[in-house]
């Protein structure tokens, strides 16, 4: 079973305004993982984005520490405890990171993660130490409720940097989740992983890390064990993928795994800075179940500008027929990302 990076190119032909024959490029893209295609409108690209010739202002929220329930002086009030057969003491604690249930959750076993008690951190200015304590928070949320539920085997850590991310309040925090039901990627990957290394006796991301090591183009570098490469066949603009290779589950990983993902978390929140975005998500799935074969890969997307009167980042073409339009190709995103790692090193 062979990964298929293909794509296809097409071209449309109008007459400009000025009277002049035009040809735009289209190249579509299928995901080796996925099967979903991707368009890159490259022509897209000469259009001017609102709000993204320079970096844009803080967001009113960022002034407001006094009404956010996030922050220290509200923390014990405003926020809720969870059970005490989960968590004793209603709350968890690591290092600077407090952890809580999520007032709203979207399963089971939802909670929200602080960073520290910075009200409003700007994309790509946290530390790397509390984006890493943030992290092994969540891991060990995740530890105590599979030792409760040992069902709740679909995990992710996610986050929702901004309104225009989705996020509902701009003091920093991760999201962590566990349930019994699978989402639709937890399904999807877990099935796809487990007929590849059914077919191949290799793990999915392994192989596909493999040929991109081996062209080149894509690959944006290493934080410890974690590999940095820009995603063939994008589904948001600028993705760059985190794959840590022969790695399962959440919960077996050290500290020295988490303080390497900060890093590289950090370095492409500082690329996507450089573009002058201020909006992205982040997500990382595992099965948390011995026979899993769906390697560890976290996925880093740009949003639109939290900034008024900026146009979504997902349009008709997204949502009602499913493909992804970007107007950046991939080995471009590779390119201008790679010296934000070279740092680092």
């Amino acid at each position: 079973m062979e990964l298929d990076f293909s794509s296809r190119r097409v071209e449309a032909r109008i007459i400009g305004p000025d009277g002049r024959q035009l040809t735009r490029l289209i190249e579509i893209r299928k995901d080796p993982i996925t099967g979903r295609n991707c368009r890159i409108t490259y022509s897209r690209s000469l259009e001017k984005e609102a709000a993204t010739g320079t970096f844009p202002p803080p967001p009113p929220g960022a002034a407001k520490s006094a009404e956010c329930p996030f922050c220290s002086h509200r923390l014990e009030n405003a926020t809720p405890r969870a059970v005490s057969d989960l968590l004793p003491r209603g709350r968890q604690r690591y290092r600077d990171s407090v952890l809580f249930p999520n007032l709203f959750p979207y399963g089971a076993y939802s909670a929200v993660s602080l960073f520290d008690d910075r009200h409003f951190v700007e994309i790509g200015t946290a530390r790397v130490e509390t984006y890493a304590d943030c992290f092994i928070n969540c891991a060990n949320y995740l530890k105590k409720v599979l030792t409760k539920d040992p069902d709740a085997v679909y995990v992710a850590i996610t986050q929702n940097h901004l309104p225009a991310a989705g996020g509902s309040l701009v003091h920093p925090h991760l999201q962590v989740h566990a349930d019994r039901p699978a989402s639709n990627f937890h399904r999807f990957y877990q099935d796809r992983a487990a007929g590849f290394f059914q077919a191949t006796g290799e793990g999915i991301f392994s192989a596909y890390l493999e040929k991109e090591i081996r062209d080149g183009k894509r690959y944006i570098g290493r934080t410890g064990q974690w590999h940095w490469l820009a995603a063939f066949a994008p589904e948001g603009f600028f993705e760059i993928w985190a794959i840590l290779p022969g790695s399962f589950s959440i919960c077996d990983l050290e500290t020295g795994h988490w303080q390497a993902l900060a890093r590289g978390v950090l370095s492409a929140q500082r690329f996507f800075r450089s573009l002058n975005r201020n909006a992205y998500n982040l997500g990382l799935l595992a099965v948390e179940r011995g026979d899993s074969r769906l390697e560890l890969r976290a996925s880093l997307k740009v949003r639109a500008n939290y900034a008024p009167w900026v146009r979504s980042d997902f349009t008709a073409y997204e949502l009602m027929l499913g493909e992804m339009a970007t107007f950046v190709a991939p080995e471009q995103t590779a390119s201008k990302a790679r010296s934000f790692w070279d740092r680092q090193a």
